[in-house]
């Protein structure tokens, strides 16, 4: 004669920990994703677009040309080539042009250590430079940025600064 015992059925309990399991994953998943879009949501960074690039400081250029071939610069508070110039400019550097003696007016050496510090040409040669550029016959101070200008009066006009610190690294690439 037979035994008449059931054949063994799959345990209930472990499809609860399976199914339990899934769940709290489910669950662990879309609260990630809630913190997410609430971090994405309160995020202030200087990222630039379109509608606050046309309201930084200074008076737009609108027929910017580029540099005809790179040329970096090697060092600064001397006169600047075209393609220095505008190769600095299409990098993201701010370029300030005074006149005088030749020398920087102590106000702008200042002024590029406190915003990008002392001249450096591998940070020129990445757009993250504030370089002085002497330019006979220039009164006040001419601060440059890509299809940006801003002419002072002098090198200590606080409206240089702002300049500076809204414009570097803001480059004709992108």
């Amino acid at each position: 004669m037979e035994s008449a015992s059931p054949s063994p059925r799959p345990s209930h309990n472990r499809l609860r920990r399976i199914g339990v399991g899934l769940l709290t994953l489910l669950v662990a998943i879309g609260g990630f994703v809630l913190v997410l879009l609430f971090f994405e949501g309160r995020d202030t960074s200087q990222v630039p677009n379109a509608t606050n690039a046309s309201q930084g400081p200074g008076q737009p250029v609108a027929d910017q040309r580029s540099a005809r071939t790179p040329a970096r610069i090697l060092r600064d508070g001397t006169r600047l080539s075209e393609d220095q110039l505008l190769h600095a400019l299409q990098v993201g550097d701010v370029v300030l042009l005074y006149g005088g003696t030749g020398a920087p007016p102590p106000a702008l050496r200042a002024l590029q250590q406190q915003v990008s510090g002392s001249f450096d040409p591998v940070l020129a040669a990445n757009g993250a430079a504030v370089i002085l550029g002497y330019q006979p016959g220039t009164d006040g101070v001419t601060a440059l940025a890509w299809r940006r200008e801003l002419r002072t009066p002098s090198a200590s006009d606080p409206a240089l600064s702002q300049f500076a610190n809204y414009w570097l690294g803001r480059s004709g690439s992108g």
